[in-house]
């Protein structure tokens, strides 16, 4: 299956190419970043680590079919990436994302998970959708409970930071197409 571009109100989501590993390379290394992100992404972060991550797991998972990755571009400026999100089958953790700090605090990301959530259920036709995040992270904690995800479980998480308490969201389908009415 192809993987579609997507848009919002304010988004354009593009599927994640080769060369848009020099733009996360820029943005992505910020410790406002990562801090909070699972102990997998190396930091210091790698000259390197972009282009590692999009050629070597994103693409690869992308063309299995167990993985779909958007970039994240405002449509008034359609050029420049500003974030990632993506969709994987891992069970608890089957969405991500990260946007740049200058675009925080504005309600993109969460215009880019209901389309993303709406593909999730949609066109995957996915029971549920599970994430996990370190209880620190208010701002994505905040956006689950506006997404009227469930907290099911308290964990704890080798993050970028360390050893932290965590949660597992879930939302499920049910839920999600009722709200959508």
């Amino acid at each position: 299956m192809s993987l579609p571009r997507l848009h919002t109100p304010r988004l354009l989501l593009r599927p994640l190419e080769l060369d848009d590993a020099a733009a996360i390379q820029r943005i992505f290394p910020q410790w406002e970043i990562v801090r909070y992100l699972s102990a997998r992404v190396p930091w210091p972060y790698p000259a390197d680590g972009a282009l590692g991550f999009v050629r070597d797991v994103v693409l690869p998972g992308m063309a299995a079919g167990n993985q779909w990755c958007w970039t994240l571009r405002l449509r008034t400026r359609p050029e420049a990436l500003i974030g990632l999100i993506s969709l994987q089958e891992e069970p608890d953790n089957q969405r991500g994302f990260w946007l740049d700090p200058g675009h925080w605090r504005q309600g993109l990301m969460g215009e880019a998970c209901a389309v993303v959530n709406d593909y999730w259920f949609r066109t995957l036709e996915r029971p549920s959708l599970r994430v996990t995040k370190v209880i620190a992270n208010e701002g994505s904690r905040r956006l689950s409970q506006r997404e009227g995800m469930q907290r099911v479980a308290g964990l704890e998480m080798d993050s970028v930071s360390g050893r932290l308490p965590a949660e597992c969201w879930e939302l499920t389908r049910a839920r999600w197409l009722a709200q959508q009415g």
